[in-house]
């Protein structure tokens, strides 16, 4: 026996049988979710179990796109092409000193900073990053009701961010590259973990008083990620 439910926009078949209480979900191969519950489990209690699951299945969504394409790869050479906070940017190689850098609306890469790659780009991300965060978190955190952490921006492979228990968030520099809506998402998830450590209802009822659009958002998230700039330069 086949039910059917919904998750946000996504439809989620559900196999009715077995004895166990404890249902399962599952991503295919083709990105389509199943669900797996004994009969004698209530549809509220399955859609509960499901909304409880929603960050897992957008994250391996997310993941599985970035699989699945080829990864992005950036060339060195003028008018290459780089997003910053939702704006596209030309580079610009000059023979100057300094450091990476907004000028002109060109992101401008000095000469000798070409040779280590994608480096001196990766860490004007985390540089910038940092400094258009900072403020933001102090009034996010406010209104979340928690304290003011330090923001880190650093290379978190497939997460877009995290909350440690020593009371410090971290934010992947390639986020910086999304329309800043977005970015604000990644940030206000992870501060308001430090309330809530935990994917259920609690949470997700914290972060909808703070970000009542927060759904689209996760959305947008999910959609845009594979296409962002992880690194690498050909």
């Amino acid at each position: 026996m086949t039910a059917l439910l919904q998750l946000d926009d996504l439809q989620v078949p559900v196999e009715i049988g077995g004895t166990s209480r404890r249902a399962k979900l599952t991503i295919e191969a083709d990105g389509s979710l199943r669900l797996r519950a004994a009969k004698d489990v209530a549809t509220e209690e399955l859609q509960q179990f499901l909304a409880s699951k929603r960050e897992w299945v957008y994250r391996k969504l997310a993941e599985k796109e970035v699989l699945q394409h080829e990864p992005v790869t950036k060339e060195l050479v003028d008018g290459e092409g780089f997003s910053y906070l939702g704006r596209s940017y030309r580079l610009k190689l000059v023979d100057s000193d300094g450091d990476v850098r907004l000028e002109r609306g060109r992101l401008v890469l000095p000469q000798r900073l070409a040779p280590a790659g994608d480096a001196a780009l990766i860490a004007w991300y985390r540089r910038c990053g940092e400094i258009w965060l900072g403020p933001r978190a102090g009034a996010w955190a406010e209104r979340l009701r928690v304290d003011d952490v330090p923001i880190e921006v650093r290379d978190l492979a497939h997460k877009w961010g995290t909350a440690t228990a020593g009371r410090k968030v971290r934010i992947h520099w390639a986020t910086l590259q999304l329309p800043p809506a977005l970015v604000e998402y990644v940030l206000v998830h992870e501060l308001a973990h430090l309330r809530e450590a935990h994917h259920g209802p609690t949470f997700w009822e914290l972060l909808a008083r703070a970000m009542p659009d927060y759904e689209e958002r996760k959305r947008d998230l999910a959609r845009r990620g594979a296409a962002l700039w992880f690194g690498g330069v050909s």
